[in-house]
């Protein structure tokens, strides 16, 4: 991404690869209980019988009930239900698909100054799949926690390892790999979303002299950013979720699971969450991203002071 400062030295792989992990797990601290609402709102509208979550059709209205509702009846621990699983996710999947982007963005351009939408595209649906293919068991766990309620004594996840344990002994290995499928599809729109738009976002404002490239223009990139990707990717999103909890045998396929939800609850369904799924995309982008450009600045800039030492 442009407009690097620190001694006009371009950020190495290693520093992208450290720094968006690291921004990632900071992002993903102050809006975990958004996505726990967020995956609570999703899989409402399924019946009784699916998979360790037992709450009724019309438990949770609207993101902030959600919540309130989970404070009361689980206790504020209950929204970070899920968050150990959710940083290793994000160590490995962030760090992957958001600091790997530029090094692929510049494999497919073969070096040319000038970078297309089509580069971008590519470079975003690579290191989307890639990520995915990485992180896989980590998203299945942190969903099956979310998901999970808090109280009373038929929990059936007790930790991280007993949850990766219980999955691979009861569903088999491949139960930890369950929706790579509709999760692939749904981090390349996410990710060709999300660092498409924040790069074409802030390109524009740096070239149009409208911003210069500090806090303010990535707070703005950040944000216009979350909101493209979640009015895009909502629907694989919900779908990605309900596979994935869904008890064994439920959906034969993420295909199934998209039909039985539009035959049973409408189109809209396909859009439960969005709200939470906004506020948290919209608020994990500019922690994210605005952390991320510090945290490159001060890395390299620390790597310069080592190297003139």
């Amino acid at each position: 991404m442009v407009g690097f400062r620190a001694g006009d030295v371009p950020p190495t792989a290693t520093v992208k690869f450290i720094g968006a992990g690291t921004a990632a797990c900071i992002a993903d601290l102050f809006t975990f209980p958004l996505d726990t609402a967020k995956v609570r709102l999703q899989i409402q509208g399924e019946t009784k019988g699916t998979a360790n979550t037992g709450h009724g059709p019309v438990q949770y209205r609207g993101v902030f009930g959600t919540i309130s509702t989970m404070v009361r009846v689980e206790g504020p621990r209950s929204l970070y239900n899920g968050l150990v699983a959710g940083l290793q996710r994000q160590m490995s999947f962030a760090s992957v698909r958001i600091g790997l982007y530029d090094s692929v963005k510049q494999f497919y351009t073969k070096g040319s100054d000038h970078i297309g939408i089509g580069s971008r595209l590519m470079a975003g649906c690579t290191t989307g799949a890639m990520a995915v293919a990485l992180a896989q068991p980590t998203d299945v766990v942190k969903v099956r926690f979310q998901a999970q309620i808090s109280t009373g004594a038929n929990k059936r996840y007790h930790g991280t390892m007993d949850a990766y344990r219980t999955i691979a002994k009861e569903e088999g290995f491949r139960g930890l790999w369950k929706g790579t499928g509709p999760n692939i599809t749904r981090n390349a729109i996410v990710n060709c979303t999300e660092l498409v738009t924040y790069d074409l976002i802030k390109d524009a404002l740096i070239k149009s002299s409208v911003m210069t490239d500090d806090l303010p223009c990535h707070f703005t990139s950040a944000f216009g950013a979350g909101f493209c990707t979640t009015v895009i990717a909502s629907p694989v999103d919900v779908v990605k979720t309900r596979y994935m909890n869904s008890a064994q045998g439920r959906y034969s396929s993420a295909l199934n699971c998209a039909v039985a939800m539009l035959t049973k609850e409408g189109p809209k369904a396909f859009y439960k969450g969005f709200m939470p799924s906004f506020l948290r995309l919209g608020s994990w982008n500019v922690v994210m991203f605005v952390t991320y450009e510090q945290l490159k600045r001060a890395l390299m800039e620390a790597r310069q002071n080592l190297v003139t030492l």
